[in-house]
């Protein structure tokens, strides 16, 4: 087990698990996971029909994430204005379970655990392309749950694209 707080870790070959241990109660986290507008603070905002089989919008809008603003690394400049995408939903328990159809045909699913005052979120990513996707993902999710866990405590978010970079040369370095 990951501590609530670490890096993601490989539990398959292509798929990356992180968790993180955040101020309940479970509602409150559900919404931060399903709420376009509360999940826009930290991943990206759209609506989701909450069905199996509804359509999942993320409009992810990265430079708003946080007070400090900067522009996206070399090789992602076209996502300064923002990047869209559309899933669906595969599976859904609220308010423990959703797992979404995620781009390029892998899937996450987000789980909440109650920890006395506390939630653990589980995030599972599946079907991972290959390393590169991997390290993309497992540096991406690093950095947006560490957004969220800001939110969640009351702090200010740091920058995501400088937090994303030195993430993804971790994961670099700790995924072979």
């Amino acid at each position: 087990m990951t501590s609530a707080n670490g890096h993601g870790r490989l539990v398959a070959p292509d798929t990356v698990r992180f968790e993180r241990l955040l101020p309940g109660p479970v509602d409150r986290v559900w919404a931060y996971v399903t709420d376009g507008e509360m999940r826009g603070k930290w991943l990206a905002s759209g609506v989701w029909d909450l069905r199996v089989g509804g359509r999942v919008e993320l409009n992810f809008m990265h430079a708003d994430l946080s007070p400090i603003k900067e522009p996206p690394p070399p090789g992602f400049e076209q996502m300064a204005g923002g990047h869209s995408a559309v899933g669906e939903v595969l599976a859904i328990d609220p308010p423990r379970m959703v797992a979404i159809t995620w781009e390029g045909g892998s899937n996450v699913t987000f789980e909440l655990a109650e920890r006395g005052d506390e939630v653990l979120l589980t995030l599972t990513h599946r079907k991972l392309a290959s390393r590169a996707e991997l390290l993309n993902v497992a540096g991406g999710w690093h950095t947006h749950l560490g957004v969220l866990e800001d939110q969640a405590r009351g702090r200010a978010p740091k920058p995501f694209w400088s937090a994303w970079l030195a993430l993804k040369g971790e994961y670099e370095a700790r995924i072979p």
